[in-house]
């Protein structure tokens, strides 16, 4: 996922990680071995002059199976969920984001019937 993003005009970073857990700063061994509650994930820094954030979402969807639970590809297990994470900051701009990814996610849900991607905003 990294590696697709990371090729779109516009994205300017990538960074992968994991997120939504509750172990601070896990090990991929730990991620893997016990339950940590973290997904794998991938941080975008993107310039909205060039890309928007709807077309990212888009993409985001091109590339997942939103129908599966738990697994991208061969990879199988819980940190391997999809989802969309946002954290706000609060402003004005952040709830126009969030307002964008709740429209695109609602689109393809009436496109897909059986979406399980979460949706987690904070």
């Amino acid at each position: 996922m990294e590696a697709y993003f990371s090729k779109l005009r516009g994205v300017v970073e990538t960074k992968v990680g994991y997120a939504n857990g509750f172990i601070p700063n896990p090990s991929y061994e730990e991620v893997c071995r016990i339950d940590t509650g973290h997904a794998e994930t991938v941080k975008i820094v993107y310039n909205k002059n060039i890309i928007s954030l709807h077309r990212l979402i888009e993409e985001f969807f091109k590339i997942i199976d939103p129908t599966t639970l738990n697994q991208q590809g061969a990879d199988i297990g819980k940190q391997y969920r999809t989802g969309i994470y946002y954290v706000s900051d609060g402003s004005r701009e952040a709830s126009k984001d969030l307002a964008i990814i709740k429209n695109v996610f609602s689109q393809e849900q009436k496109n897909m019937r059986d979406i399980i991607n979460q949706l987690l905003l904070k």
